[in-house]
């Protein structure tokens, strides 16, 4: 298998040991290897262990007993990799929101930003029931620009601290449409998600928003909407902000934008556009405390309406 042990420093050079998270843990590796290299090879090369099992004979050499024990050093350090750097997607993150105009990194993508993991018993998945879906699969809408790709399968739970509950319902809600085409503005906070006739309110055309009044200050660790999820759609210029006033004057910051162009005038937005399913669009808040939520939309890919089913806000009340 190998020459000298020249050879072998070659062959697991070309094995591209990942050396995250700790610099020296590949050297490390490395020399537990050539350990076991250097033991085996003191043997004969000639010797063979030979075991008879249901009539068929084993052969063991050292090169056998070196590649398992190479095989077991990069399975550690594999496992070892995978403990220490989990996928971040369902995780709390704190601390890293846009001001009014911003255009720092998107607050849900997984690996962007901080992250908070606290200890294992502060974090729990939160408890959001999804209605049923009206479609299967995400078909995506064409012509959209910069439009992400669905995920292809269920969206990883999301953890947050002990406590944390969806701290809008039946909080009061005010809309930029006084007079809403369909529906009552305060359905929007009813905890009825489902895309039935009956339990979604229609805005008016172009730049609409609402407000939620959580009616005190709350650490809020994600933000989940559902637009309208019957059909198909993608809706524009979606921006979700926070702030300490109904005004939207003071502390405001963005939590999401994917208004790519400005059009509603909130700042330049990173964010991606995506198809509306059963799910909701799910927005990491990463903990930001503030009293009132606002959402902005500017039609969708099936007509120039706005519509919401329901906003949930995840959060605790902040001491």
């Amino acid at each position: 298998m190998f020459k000298d042990e020249a050879d072998f420093e070659k062959t697991v050079g070309r094995l591209n040991i990942d050396d995250k998270p700790n610099p020296g843990h590949r050297e490390k590796l490395r020399r537990q290897m050539l350990s076991v290299f250097n033991e085996t090879t003191r043997q004969s090369p000639d010797r063979t262990t030979v075991a008879q099992s249901r009539g068929r004979t084993i052969t063991k050499s050292p090169f056998l007993k070196l590649a398992a024990a190479a095989a077991i050093l990069i399975a550690a350090a594999i496992g070892a990799y995978e403990l220490i750097t989990p996928d971040n997607t369902n995780l709390v993150a704190v601390d890293d929101v846009k001001d009014k105009t911003g255009t720092s990194a998107p607050l849900h993508k997984g690996t962007a930003g901080p992250v908070h993991r606290g200890t294992p018993d502060e974090l729990v998945p939160i408890k959001l029931e999804l209605p049923k879906p009206m479609f299967f699969g995400t078909p995506q809408p064409a012509r959209v620009e910069n439009l992400e790709k669905p995920l292809g399968k269920p969206r990883p739970p999301f953890l947050a601290p002990v406590g944390t509950i969806n701290v809008a319902v039946g909080k009061p809600v005010s809309s930029s449409d006084e007079e809403p085409i369909i529906g009552e503005i305060d359905m929007i906070t009813d905890g009825d998600k489902e895309a039935a006739d009956g339990s979604y309110v229609e805005l008016g055309p172009f730049d609409q928003n609402i407000t939620i009044d959580l009616e005190a200050a709350h650490n809020i660790y994600a933000v989940v909407v559902w637009h309208y999820h019957k059909q198909v759609r993608v809706y524009y210029d979606v921006v979700v902000q926070v702030a300490d006033d109904p005004d939207f004057i003071t502390n405001v910051r963005t939590l999401f934008n994917n208004d790519i162009d400005n059009s509603i005038g909130q700042g330049v937005g990173k964010d991606m556009h995506y198809t509306e399913t059963n799910e909701g669009k799910l927005i990491n808040a990463r903990g930001v405390k503030a009293r009132y939520v606002r959402l902005y939309s500017r039609g969708n890919t099936s007509n120039d309406l706005n519509h919401y089913i329901e906003v949930a806000v995840y959060g605790k009340p902040a001491e």
